[in-house]
């Protein structure tokens, strides 16, 4: 409605405007002058009017916003998204931590076995090397040196399984 009564002030400053070229036109004195006048007066309260319903519509809906903003509603769903967002965060960090035990437990895990398997080895070695030791009177010397190269061959490989075998085979022959 502020606009229309904005637009009828242009439109009746350009009739008064193409009155007063009129007038010139007929060579009536003094009053193209005042009408001039009236025109710009007319014009510039119609642009004063638009600016002024452009200012408070801005000022409305700038308060408008900021009253919505401030509401116990919206402050709600910023508390919600808040929420959800923190939670999303610490499932993120939850899901990463599992993956970092996880890894942390089998590097300990495959750790132990080395120790482990390293301990049996070495006790395992012995045991052999005692037991050749003892059989090597008894056992003829190619049949020996066969098990001690086979002895040998396992340990440097580090083959638990041929080592097991051989002293099973070495316990068979006590």
């Amino acid at each position: 409605m502020i606009v229309k009564f904005a637009l009828l002030l242009v439109f009746i400053s350009f009739a008064l405007f193409f009155s007063v070229d009129l007038l010139l036109w007929l060579a009536i004195p003094g009053l193209p002058n005042l009408l001039t006048q009236l025109g710009l007066l007319t014009l510039m309260i119609a642009f004063g009017i638009l600016l002024s319903a452009g200012l408070f519509i801005i000022i409305k809906l700038t308060l408008a916003a900021f009253l919505n903003y401030v509401s116990a509603r919206e402050r709600l769903e910023r508390r919600l998204l808040f929420i959800n967002a923190k939670q999303a965060q610490l499932k993120q960090l939850f899901y990463f931590k599992a993956i970092q035990v996880n890894y942390f437990s089998e590097l300990k895990r495959k750790r132990l076995l080395q120790t482990n398997n390293k301990q049996h080895l070495e006790s395992l070695s012995k045991v052999i090397n005692k037991d050749l030791q003892s059989l090597k009177k008894h056992l003829p010397k190619p049949h020996y040196l066969q098990l001690h190269q086979l002895y040998r061959k396992s340990l440097k490989q580090q083959n638990i399984e041929a080592l097991l075998k051989l002293q099973t085979e070495i316990a068979n022959l006590i």
